[in-house]
């Protein structure tokens, strides 16, 4: 699933190739996946997109008109920016032609994601499923140490539960929430009402930490090498490395599957 740092990474390169450009035709290829409908996609023809934005894991195109677009990628949802002539990937849900001769394509493996037309900032809550119950993206300015923390002690489960919960905090998912656990010396299953404050403050502090070093590594690399077929992983320092050595302490990592989510962290450097 796309989480901050990737959706960032997605935000910077279309943002450097879209906004003023307008689309010439809208195309809905996998109806099931664009929520708006085939008839009402179709009307983006002649929008000119502004600077797309995030919040939590959504990213929001909006268009000059004031009209927006909601791509909720979930689990394998990704963008092709291309010349019309490569070949379309499979399960393309969506084609946007563009006047500058580019097409920007969304696809998706699983057809998990979904995208929606929002016709401004206000009607987002009224086309987007859960989107007034979200909690505050995590990097928000408005989301304060204090605050942090007066959230996370409404939940009662496991600490990384609680972190992948949009209602809580938004934005972060299963591959990171492993990166600010070990950054905070947490262990991923312990229960939230177990930790202090002073620990929870330690998990906001590693929340910005890890972000603000991971991001730019994601933004740049897909400057270089264009969108990824899949999401970049390979620059974190415990999810996915399973078996290595803690870069911290040497211990070996450990890693858990349960419900399909994996999870990774150090059974000696994480209490």
């Amino acid at each position: 699933m796309p989480e901050i740092p990737d959706l960032e990474g997605y935000r910077a390169y279309l943002n450097a190739r879209l906004p003023g450009v307008r689309v010439s035709h809208a195309l809905v290829t996998i109806p099931i996946v664009v929520r708006s409908g085939r008839e009402e996609f179709a009307t983006l023809a002649g929008e000119a997109f502004a600077e797309a934005r995030r919040q939590g894991k959504y990213l929001l195109f909006p268009f000059e008109s004031g009209r927006l677009m909601v791509v909720h990628a979930m689990l394998t949802g990704r963008f092709q920016y291309c010349d019309p002539a490569q070949k379309r990937r499979a399960r393309t849900a969506f084609v946007l032609a563009l006047e500058n001769g580019m097409e920007l394509r969304y696809f998706d493996g699983r057809l998990m994601g979904k995208v929606y037309l929002a016709a401004g900032e206000g009607g987002l809550a009224a086309v987007v499923p859960r989107w007034a119950e979200m909690g505050p993206d995590a990097m928000s300015p408005s989301l304060t140490e204090e605050l942090f923390v007066e959230r996370l002690r409404k939940y009662r489960g496991q600490v990384k539960t609680v972190l992948t919960t949009e209602q809580c905090v938004a934005g972060i998912g299963n591959a990171y929430s492993d990166e600010v656990l070990w950054e905070a010396g947490v262990h991923p299953y312990r229960r939230r009402a177990e930790l202090s404050d002073d620990k929870l403050r330690d998990l906001f502090r590693a929340v910005r930490s890890v972000m603000d070093w991971a991001t730019p590594i994601v933004v740049a690399r897909m400057e270089a090498e264009g969108l990824p077929d899949d999401h970049y992983r390979d620059h974190l320092r415990v999810h996915r490395k399973g078996g290595q050595p803690c870069p911290r302490c040497g211990t070996r990592i450990s890693e858990i599957t349960a419900g399909q989510r994996i999870t990774n962290f150090c059974r000696k450097c994480q209490e």
